[in-house]
């Protein structure tokens, strides 16, 4: 199930601050002793990895929010921190919170470590968050995510700027919500950016990848 405002969460504000109480007392009384002990355990273990520990806590906190069991919440963030070590590496060398995150994202969402390495190939010296954080939603609205991933990847190639490709994702975001089928309103809007940049490999309502080019899962989020 898509997530309100995700997008808008993983790329279009800036890792919030942690707040200035202790990690502990951020989870007190929301979480089991068991539970809470293993997420705070989890924590640290991404801190001392270099990984961003805000999405971990967001994560239990979502958990505990939902009512979700506690062994539920412990696998959901020792999976959200394999992911989040898997997008560093892709990112790497040196990627930020924000694209470590956004990374960890589009791996739930099924893209691929390849699919993330390839695009810090195309922007290897600039932010890939938006476009990482685009081609999940893009997924989450139903677009199939082998597509997703060429054509963010094809667009950044082209020279499409962030604002480009959150336009393209508010614009497909609204064309489902009216009734169209996610395909055909990423076609619809891809058929205006193709006016605007320079001439790409021509996959914007193609379905079958080329050979040599990234691949991606299901796009079932886990």
């Amino acid at each position: 199930m898509m997530r309100a405002l995700v997008f808008v969460v993983a790329v279009g504000l800036p890792l919030r601050l942690a707040a200035q109480e202790s990690p502990s007392a951020r989870l007190d009384g929301k979480l089991d002793v068991e539970t809470q002990t293993a997420v705070l355990r989890t924590i640290d273990s991404a801190r001392t990895r270099g990984l961003p520990t805000e999405p971990i806590f967001d994560k239990a906190l979502e958990g505990a929010t939902k009512r979700a069991a506690g062994p539920r919440i412990q696998a959901a963030v020792a999976a959200l921190m394999q992911r989040l070590e898997v997008a560093r590496d892709a990112l790497a060398p040196n990627p930020g919170p924000r694209d470590i995150a956004a990374g960890a994202d589009a791996l739930a969402y099924g893209a691929t470590r390849e699919a993330l390495a390839a695009m810090r190939a195309i922007r290897p010296n600039e932010s890939v968050a938006v476009p990482l954080g685009v081609l999940t939603q893009l997924v989450a609205s139903g677009v199939p995510v082998a597509r997703a991933t060429r054509v963010v990847a094809d667009l950044l190639r082209r020279g499409a700027r962030d604002e480009q490709l959150i336009a393209l994702n508010n614009d497909v975001r609204t064309f489902v919500a009216a009734g169209a089928s996610p395909q055909a309103a990423l076609d619809v809007r891809m058929r205006g950016l193709n006016a605007v940049l320079p001439p790409g490999g021509g996959i914007a309502t193609g379905d079958a990848a080329a050979p040599g080019q990234m691949t991606a899962g299901s796009g079932k989020k886990p």
